[in-house]
């Protein structure tokens, strides 16, 4: 699975032109875009797309997203307590909760295996193990943090919680890396959706089907 992190580099017309060039090229991407675009990319593309945060809600909660908002929205997805945007581990388990009951995935960020532990026992479709320090930096995960992603692998063993790995990400051979340690995914952002020339890196991964 390659799930692309558009942040907030991709909004409006740019956000869904981009999303279509990643169509062309990857067509079982996930695209993880802003709240206000959501809407717009999963009528005009084929691609599965998810929220890029949920807030814990209830019918009065004014200026918040909710589960159930964008799952209406056509999203199938959210990503939750990404380094940017953390959460307490009361509100991971009942923003999951909440998002079960919309019928949304969740993909739950973690920085530490001790929070790979914590967030595992509320069942998340998904983890993923990034180094918040490597975000940006071209310096890949699977290069500088393999051994702790095998150990975060091995924790996930037996469980349905599925195993993700981003930070630094920014070829195909770090995509091949990630496969080799045991992730069955990885999360991308800038190498794709800052770059002048996102075809490049699109291409090498078309080959991938996951």
């Amino acid at each position: 699975m390659i799930i692309v992190n558009f942040k907030n580099y991709k909004k409006g017309e740019d956000g869904l032109g981009l999303a279509n060039r990643i169509e062309r090229h990857v067509l079982h991407a996930v695209v993880a875009v802003p709240a206000m675009s959501l809407e717009r990319v999963a009528a005009k593309s084929a691609l599965n797309v998810y929220a890029q945060h949920v807030d814990v809600t209830d019918e009065r909660s004014t200026g918040l997203i909710s589960a159930e908002g964008v799952r209406a929205s056509g999203a199938s997805g959210a990503i939750l307590n990404h380094s940017e945007h953390p959460l307490k581990m009361d509100v991971i388990k009942k923003t999951i909760d909440q998002c079960k009951k919309a019928g949304l995935v969740t993909l739950v960020c973690a920085s530490s295996l001790e929070e790979v532990k914590k967030i595992a026992a509320f069942r998340p479709e998904m983890i993923a193990f990034e180094d918040p320090k490597l975000i940006g930096t071209g310096k890949s995960i699977t290069n500088t943090k393999a051994h702790a992603i095998e150990k975060f692998v091995s924790l996930l063993q037996g469980k349905q919680t599925v195993p993700i790995c981003g930070a630094g990400l920014t070829s195909a051979k770090d995509v091949d890396a990630a496969y080799a340690l045991g992730c069955k995914g990885i999360l991308i952002s800038s190498a794709i959706v800052a770059s002048k020339n996102p075809e490049k890196l699109l291409k090498e991964l078309s080959a991938w089907n996951f």
